[in-house]
């Protein structure tokens, strides 16, 4: 068998793990073509001062806000191959991550092979005959921004496009009542054009509770509008709580569930993204693809009809560069032949199951790709099916601290430093002398 072509669909964090692990391996797979919509690498971590579309009529791809860090430790969110600068904090900066991203592709020497200001239109199977029976390789049809098109063909393709560019948008009855600004945190980057004035938050997440941080620095009154139970930790006086959003009256106002009603002058969605392949034919591939859930995925990363597609990253609640690692190690054992997948019916049955376990554990459809504390016993799964190391022990336990330190003390725990003692141990640094978050 010659040497297998793969293409990788972004240059994001994870296409660029796809990218360095198939330069790694040349006797198995000829030089990847990896296809990037913008001119950068990074994907969502490239920040962009500009919102709504770029020059050429694409879409902005990058939700990324100004002042971001990261939620998780440099400690933990590290590809394990490719450690972070020790002089910087555990809690980054998105400059950090994006230098660090740039850093590991030309250390792994990645750009040549990647194809800047591409659109790819789409992504079909074609069967081929061949002596050994019926095989499957791939149609990729680009087209550059500034112009020609290309159709390439390869044995397996790696969709690495990222799941934090389309917003999910809520349909809240009445909407267009409102006589406001209406905005996603897709859009937002800066708190500061929003100073002294009442904003109603739309979703505590991650981003959802962090903005109300920095609007609430701004001097703007904000509302924090969720679904979830009262947040047990302690709130600047300019934030308060409140039930979710149910309709926009004919005034303008807002109702909320429990009866109440609000004047605002900006509605922030924080109400996440969207599943979104544009260039892939989800019937085609026996994949059902809703705003939340992409299904069945074997291993949450292969259709079991398509088994040489693989889509990485889609998982949230995860350590992401760890987990890009460990799925594209199996990926390439799968391709490579040292993993050996069950027939279709087998990987539909075990997707199901998995589904099934998930819905009577209670878990909502819409957080069935949310892992968390399943992360680990996943990424034990795919390293001992493929034959390589997964993630320390430390990471797990670094990971576990940092969730509670950030239940508790949303607002100070990121001014804390981490550093790896050894493959079981981490040790707890003093804070810094320079203060590294605005408290």
């Amino acid at each position: 068998m010659g040497r297998l072509r793969v293409a990788v669909v972004g240059a994001g964090a994870a296409g660029l793990c796809a990218a360095r692990h198939i330069l790694s391996r040349p006797t198995a797979f000829d030089l990847p073509v990896v296809y990037e919509l913008t001119d950068h690498v990074g994907g969502t971590w490239f920040y962009e001062e500009r919102v709504g579309t770029y020059d050429n009529g694409l879409p902005v791809q990058s939700s990324m806000y100004r002042d971001l860090r990261t939620n998780l430790p440099k400690e933990v969110m590290m590809f394990p191959d490719f450690p972070f600068d020790s002089h910087l904090p555990s809690f980054l900066s998105h400059q950090d991550v994006q230098q660090y991203l740039e850093r590991y592709c030309k250390s792994h020497a990645i750009t040549p092979h990647i194809k800047f200001n591409t659109v790819v239109e789409e992504v079909k199977p074609i069967s081929m005959e061949t002596e050994e029976g019926g095989a499957v390789t791939w149609e990729v049809i680009s087209r550059g921004t500034y112009g020609g098109h290309s159709t390439q063909t390869f044995d397996s393709v790696f969709i690495c496009s990222g799941h934090y560019s389309v917003p999910h948008l809520p349909s809240i009855p009445g909407m267009e009542h409102f006589k406001g600004k209406v905005m996603h945190s897709h859009s937002y980057r800066c708190p500061e054009p929003f100073a002294h004035q009442s904003v109603v938050v739309l979703g505590a997440g991650a981003s959802g509770v962090d903005i109300s941080f920095e609007l609430a620095q701004a001097k703007a009154k904000v509302t924090l509008s969720h679904n979830k139970p009262a947040l047990q930790f302690s709130l600047p006086p300019q934030i308060q709580q409140a039930a979710p959003v149910v309709k926009v009256l004919e005034d303008g106002s807002l109702l909320f569930q429990d009866g109440s009603v609000a004047q605002a002058q900006v509605l922030l969605l924080c109400t996440g993204y969207s599943y979104h392949f544009p260039f892939l034919c989800h019937k085609q591939l026996g994949l059902e693809v809703e705003h939340h859930l992409v299904a069945p995925l074997y291993k949450y990363l292969l259709p079991p009809a398509f088994p040489s597609l693989f889509f990485l990253g889609i998982c949230k609640v995860i350590c992401p560069f760890p987990h890009f690692h460990c799925q594209v190690q199996f990926a390439l054992a799968v391709l490579e032949g040292t993993v050996q997948l069950p027939s279709r019916e087998v990987m539909e049955e075990e997707a199901e199951r998995e589904r099934t376990r998930k819905t009577q554990m209670g878990v909502q459809v819409k957080h069935h790709l949310k892992m968390n504390s399943e992360q680990w016993v996943y990424y034990q799964d795919l390293a001992t099916t493929a034959g390589f190391s997964p993630p320390q022990q430390v990471i797990q336990s670094l990971y576990e601290e940092v969730g509670r330190q950030r239940q508790a003390k949303p607002q100070a725990y990121k001014q804390i430093n981490y550093r790896l003692v050894d493959a079981t141990q981490w040790q707890l640094l003093e804070a810094p002398s320079v203060p590294t978050d605005k408290v």
